[in-house]
């Protein structure tokens, strides 16, 4: 029996970070919503071509494919366009497979109010205000990065990095590195090596790939040639002794990832580069970038990364 979406993954999109609208929102800054209407409807059956975000949403919805009694994934698109502006979204949805049934068409208005009516542990949108509204509610919330549309359907393997403070973490021990300085930072986790932080933004995103992993060992349990689907990992500047209250954290969930990277200040472009993953989350902007750019980046807009410190 396939899991109530209130105990899914549920990921929630907008049609902006799935597909390619640049051009229909040039139609709608140029000349305005009639206009976009009108632009929509005229090429209602041209597929729209695929988003930054979609390998990702590929992968994440073939997780379903492994569990099909449980089918313990959704994705559901949160639209700021109409219901009639929004068949064209749905037809490309079709088009390329995307099994993505449900949907909130907002006709302009803001959409992140549903983040947890449809119990969404992430919410992923190109459009920063309505990101920044949602990490100002307490909701999770990332704001897609520009880059390649990078697919590889030889890959089935889903590879998801965090960074981990202001991430899977609170800002708590951030704000301290940014009112004072690293030293102060060191003492501080060494002084709170034992103590959990507090849950960040995508803390619940987190927990239940980890929560999908263990699905996964049972499989292997059964059968051992089973390859996993799911990778997570945390890249994070750390360094020891700062790690210490990472793992002490991720005990006290219950949960782990299946790579850890404490850099210590080194660049994360050199892990990232070698890891691939389809999808990196972190709150500093300054972290998110390639040089190539070819992997998919997230910004977390969230605690004191993201605001003056007075």
């Amino acid at each position: 029996m396939a899991y109530p979406i209130e105990k899914k993954l549920v990921i929630a999109i907008s049609s902006s970070a799935l597909f390619d609208l640049s051009e229909s929102n040039a139609v709608y800054e140029n000349s305005g919503a009639q206009a976009y209407e009108t632009h929509q409807q005229e090429n209602i059956d041209n597929i729209l071509a695929t988003g930054v975000a979609y390998p990702f949403i590929k992968r994440f919805l073939s997780i379903n494919e492994v569990f099909p009694e449980q089918e313990p994934v959704e994705v559901v698109l949160l639209s700021r366009n109409s219901a009639a502006t929004g068949r064209r979204v749905f037809k490309s949805i079709a088009h390329y497979g995307l099994n993505i049934t449900r949907a909130a068409f907002m006709e302009g208005a803001p959409v992140f109010e549903y983040i947890p009516a449809f119990n969404a542990s992430l919410f992923l949108s190109a459009y920063e205000p309505d990101v920044l509204k949602a990490i100002e509610a307490g909701y999770p919330a990332g704001l897609i990065q520009s880059g390649e549309n990078v697919i590889d359907d030889a890959d089935k393997q889903l590879r998801i990095a965090f960074d981990f403070d202001g991430v899977i973490a609170d800002d708590e021990s951030e704000s301290v590195y940014k009112k004072h300085s690293l030293d102060a930072f060191h003492e501080h986790e060494s002084k709170k090596s034992h103590i959990p932080h507090n849950p960040g933004p995508l803390a619940d995103l987190f927990k239940k790939l980890s929560m999908l992993q263990s699905l996964e060992n049972k499989l292997i349990d059964q059968e051992p040639n089973y390859t996993r689907l799911i990778k997570t990992a945390i890249v994070t500047a750390r360094g020891a002794p700062a790690h210490e209250r990472v793992i002490t954290t991720l005990e006290h969930w219950g949960v782990s990832a299946n790579e850890s990277f404490f850099l210590g200040g080194m660049s994360k472009e050199r892990i990232l580069s070698q890891l691939r993953p389809h999808m990196f989350f972190d709150d500093q902007k300054s972290h998110l970038s390639s040089s190539h750019n070819d992997i998919p980046m997230v910004h977390i807009p969230f605690g004191v990364a993201n605001k003056l410190i007075k």
